[in-house]
């Protein structure tokens, strides 16, 4: 697919009367659903609408759900606002980018040095996150749900490699949440952007390097055309949940068998995009290397000790901030190191013995 048709935000016409109140006749309700997402970008903004999709058809068409992709109702970082105001009934975003509201809602969608795609549905459904996400929800009105992960990110796009942390100084590189708060601390300058603005910014050479998802979807954005170098792995997000926001006041009106249904919607399509990225991602990188000419580099070993010191002093901060950041990062805090004496001897020891044994 050609970069600009994911990057082109049709703004024009859009907002005329979109704000108001949701369209109800005969029992059939009409609701907006704004993204940070390009229109139809592959596994995010296709992502978000199979959820409006998928809820659409389940309802048998009671609820309607109609999508605004990035731009096109409210800029992309304002879908939280939107949301929460009632001019729309839903997002489909990442929640750091909400954490101007309150740090903690970085630890439901990822942080550096955090909890894998399927370690994060774990520690929502049965280690605690659920009610501490529903706690600070009802602060700002919004009730989220996962719906969807891209798994274990890519390190980002660079002119150079990192061979140590002399090269983190003074870069100035496109990365999100608390990811950036990192990059910061080891003396580098980090940039919050939705996708639609990263190519250009490259262009422009307003930023130095970026981080955007993975293989998949970093092939489709085109970095490929403007840096060569492709570090891994990513400390910043292991697992990148996607979430579906929801405005509380339109939560709380519908029936019990609808709350059931939009949050099977929501899960269903967690499972979907999951599956999807780590179907593409392998073709995608295969594709950037051998085709483009990328060339792929690891984090030296000292580089990502420093980068994983600092993401602990991080997040230690981020408990430190407020009573409820506090009992967020405690409770992710105790989740990671039982979860992860498991991995280790599970899902880490099987794929490192699997690759020695087959050469894979």
């Amino acid at each position: 697919m050609d970069r600009r048709n994911f990057l082109t935000a049709g703004v024009a016409g859009a907002a005329a009367g979109a704000l108001a109140a949701p369209a109800i006749a005969q029992d059939k309700q009409v609701v907006r659903m704004v993204t940070t997402w390009p229109r139809n970008f592959p596994g995010l903004g296709t992502g978000a609408q199979r959820v409006a999709d998928r809820i659409t058809a389940a309802s048998g068409g009671r609820i309607e759900v109609k999508l605004f992709a990035a731009g096109e109702l409210v800029p992309p970082f304002e879908s939280f606002d939107a949301v929460a105001t009632g001019a729309a009934e839903m997002y489909h975003g990442a929640e750091y980018y909400w954490q101007g509201k309150h740090k903690g809602y970085n630890f439901f969608a990822a942080v550096p040095m955090g909890l894998t795609g399927q370690e994060l549905q774990a520690w929502v459904h049965f280690g605690g996150g659920r009610e501490l996400w529903d706690e600070l929800g009802a602060k700002f009105g919004v009730k989220g749900f996962l719906a969807g992960n891209t798994g274990v990110q890519f390190g980002g796009w660079f002119r150079n490699p990192i061979l140590s942390m002399d090269d983190m100084k003074g870069l100035k590189m496109r990365i999100p949440g608390l990811g950036g708060e990192v990059l910061r601390a080891v003396g580098a300058s980090a940039v919050s952007l939705p996708g639609g603005e990263i190519f250009p910014a490259l262009q422009a050479g307003t930023i130095d390097a970026t981080e955007w998802v993975g293989p998949y979807n970093d092939l489709a954005f085109g970095f490929h055309n403007i840096l060569k170098t492709y570090m891994y792995p990513g400390f910043h997000e292991p697992g990148s949940g996607l979430s579906v926001g929801i405005n509380m006041g339109w939560w709380d009106s519908l029936s019990a068998a609808d709350k059931v249904m939009i949050e099977a919607c929501c899960s269903a399509e967690n499972d979907v995009m999951t599956a999807e990225f780590n179907a593409r991602n392998g073709g995608a990188l295969a594709a950037l290397v051998n085709e483009h000419g990328v060339q792929l580099h690891r984090f030296p070993d000292e580089v990502f000790a420093e980068l994983a010191k600092a993401s602990e002093d991080v997040l230690a901060a981020v408990g430190s901030e407020d009573e409820l950041g506090g009992r967020i990062f405690e409770s992710f805090r105790t989740f990671r190191a039982s979860v992860a004496a498991y991995t280790k001897l599970s899902e880490e020891a099987y794929t490192a013995a699997r690759g020695a044994a087959l050469g894979i």
